[in-house]
């Protein structure tokens, strides 16, 4: 549990470049309930970029983003009816 929410799932999309990690991060977002959180590890320095559009555009709530050693990662909230 982090900052008021829990993880459900943490997919590693260290080593993949644009565009794997949306599309692995949509696919296991799509098989959560609204509500839940995913933890994305990314190490594609354009990631920042395309995970803070896609969460803009799609209604999901990005609630962390960092980078630590390379390692992107974000936490995402699925929107209802995403």
């Amino acid at each position: 549990m982090s900052d008021g929410y829990t993880v459900k799932e943490t997919l590693d999309c260290k080593g993949l470049y644009c565009p794997l990690p949306i599309v692995k991060m949509k696919k296991a977002i799509n098989g959560m309930a609204e509500g839940e959180v995913l933890r994305v590890l990314v190490t594609d320095r354009g990631s920042m970029r395309d995970f803070k559009s896609w969460c803009d555009k799609t209604g999901n709530r990005l609630l962390e983003a960092s980078e630590e050693d390379g390692v992107f990662t974000y936490v995402i909230e699925k929107a209802g009816g995403s």
